[in-house]
């Protein structure tokens, strides 16, 4: 059996935390930003938690 990959694709916008939680960027952060509320810009800037339901990015970042 050949060995396993990091598809580095998805090792550049996902990253897992020590618990095995994936996080990933909050999308829309480039421009047109001044149309949304100051609450919405605030919770841009953080990281935010993958779905569980997404098996397959985990498996994409074996060595992670």
């Amino acid at each position: 059996m050949p060995k396993l990959k990091t598809h580095q694709g998805t090792a550049k916008r996902f990253r897992k935390t020590k618990t095995g939680k994936i996080m990933h960027r909050t999308s829309g952060q480039d421009h047109f930003n001044t149309r949304e509320t100051g609450k919405v810009v605030k919770n841009k800037r953080r990281d935010s938690k993958l779905s569980p339901a997404n098996n397959r990015i985990k498996a994409l970042i074996v060595h992670k």
